[in-house]
C-alpha cells in the first residue's frame, strides 16, 4: 500500500514538472507569437505601400506612353 503511494507521489511530481514545463513553454510561444505578429504587420504595411506604388505607376503608363508616341511624332517630322 506504502508503494503505491509513493508511485503515486511519483506521478503526481512529474506531473507537477510537465505541468510547469508546459507554462514556461507556453509563455515562450505567446512571446514569440507576439513578435511573429509584429513582424506581420510591418510586413503588411510594406506590402501597402509597394501596392500603391506600383498602382502611381500604372496610373502614369498612359501619360508615359502618349508623351512617347508624341515624341516619335516630332522625331518622325523633323
Amino acid at each position: 500500500m506504502i508503494s503505491e503511494f509513493q508511485d503515486l507521489s511519483v506521478k503526481i511530481d512529474l506531473l507537477a514538472e510537465l505541468t510547469h514545463a508546459l507554462r514556461r513553454e507556453n509563455a515562450e510561444l505567446r512571446l514569440a507569437n507576439a513578435a511573429l505578429g509584429a513582424e506581420n504587420a510591418v510586413y503588411l504595411q510594406r506590402i501597402s505601400e509597394a501596392h500603391l506604388r506600383v498602382e502611381s505607376l500604372l496610373e502614369k503608363i498612359p501619360e508615359l506612353v502618349q508623351a512617347g508616341l508624341a515624341e516619335a511624332a516630332e522625331e518622325k517630322d523633323a
